[in-house]
């Protein structure tokens, strides 16, 4: 196999309307027209090439979450382009009362945050490979000073 990045995810919802909506009012993603006869919905970034990035199947408002801890998906991690991005992600995240953490993993800087039925989320923006230095082969997981990270980073990425 020769994977080279992650296409769509999937994930069960109690109400297809409601995660849609969040979907779309805290990441922009733009809904496509509803497959018939089914509660379900699939959305797409309008920044990205997919046809969709997310796929919301209903289950009913009686579903349980699993268990935190439980053995199964923990997160997905949808990448932004810039710093920039990240701090705009952190408000939209914020506003909507999602936002559940934030890390510096020195290749990546990272959000956390759950969607109206408790599925994990990150949004990641990743360092250029140039200046992962000492990062380069470890996983870490310190604070994130994002305002530092804007300073440092702010016109787009670029390594200064």
């Amino acid at each position: 196999m020769n994977i080279t990045r992650l296409n769509h995810a999937v994930l069960w919802v109690r109400d297809a309307d409601a995660a849609a909506e969040f979907y779309h009012r805290v990441f922009g993603f733009e809904e496509l027209e509803r497959p018939a006869g089914m509660r379900a919905a699939f959305m797409r970034s309008p920044a990205g090439g997919n046809h969709h990035d997310l796929g919301l199947f209903e289950v009913g408002a009686a579903a349980p979450r699993p268990p935190r801890g439980s053995v199964g998906l923990y997160h997905l991690a949808w990448e932004v382009g810039t710093i920039e991005d990240l701090a705009a992600a952190a408000r939209a995240l914020t506003e909507a009362g999602a936002l559940g953490g934030a890390s510096d993993h020195g290749v990546s800087k990272s959000l956390y945050g759950r969607d109206p039925d408790g599925n994990e989320f990150e949004i990641m923006w990743q360092v250029p490979r140039e200046a992962w230095g000492e990062y380069a082969n470890s996983g870490v997981v310190m604070p994130l000073d994002l305002d530092a990270e804007i300073a440092r980073w702010g016109t787009g990425g670029a390594v200064q």
